[in-house]
């Protein structure tokens, strides 16, 4: 079986597929999906603003609740897991309302990643190559993974090894990972030699004060 639409074939008989995680009910967990802003036209007859227009982040920064919380941050982080995992498909996220607009991003449906391992779509990092901004914790963490001895795929074919169904991923896919981390390195290094390491590097290190240290200091 072969479509056009999936970006996957047999050869000849067998097909890749994916499993599913279920999160527990609505009535258990709330959580929002929400449009990603960066979603695709999923068409030939027109494209979406982010994909004519350079500038479009300043839009984006514009609208609440990407104006005033880390959610731009976070929005650029599940972008470079999805060019890492090599998927386009990220027309939306969810977030449990408990926590909140600075609550963590659910990546959910990630069926279409590790299809294609010979191509990398530079269009996926368009959040990061267009806002120009990352935490720093995650670019201090994609560093260590570049590292000959902390390589990812070396990590990711490790920690595979382990699943019942290893190995998972075949060697190309892993290999690509390595490929797709510096080309993430690369896009924030372009960033940081337009607009300054303090501009793109956004410090999110910083421990937020107990309220009984709070207490303390207004005391005093």
């Amino acid at each position: 079986m072969c479509k056009t639409e999936y970006a996957v074939c047999g050869n000849p008989h067998l097909l890749e597929g994916s499993l599913s995680a279920f999160l527990p009910s609505l009535n258990l967990a709330p959580r929002l999906s929400i449009p990603n802003p960066w979603i695709r036209s999923y068409s030939f007859d027109g494209k979406e603003e982010w994909e004519v227009n350079p500038l479009y982040c300043n839009t984006v920064r514009e609208i609440y609740p990407y104006s005033n919380s880390n959610r731009l941050l976070n929005i650029v982080d599940m972008a470079i897991f999805d060019f890492l995992i090599g998927n386009m498909d990220r027309h939306h996220y969810e977030m449990f309302t408990k926590f909140g607009d600075d609550g963590f991003l659910l990546h959910l449906d990630n069926a279409r990643g590790f299809g294609r391992h010979s191509h990398d779509e530079i269009s996926i990092l368009a959040p990061l190559s267009q806002c120009c901004i990352i935490k720093r914790t995650t670019l201090l963490r994609l560093r260590l993974l570049a590292e000959p001895e902390y390589r990812l795929s070396d990590v990711m074919r490790e920690s595979l090894l382990q699943d019942p169904l290893a190995p998972v991923l075949t060697e190309p896919h892993l290999l690509a990972l390595d490929r797709r981390l510096q080309l993430v390195l690369d896009a924030v290094g372009k960033c940081i030699d337009t607009f300054g390491e303090a501009t793109v590097v956004a410090d999110d290190t910083a421990q937020p004060r107990s309220p009984a240290g709070h207490r303390a200091e207004v005391g005093t």
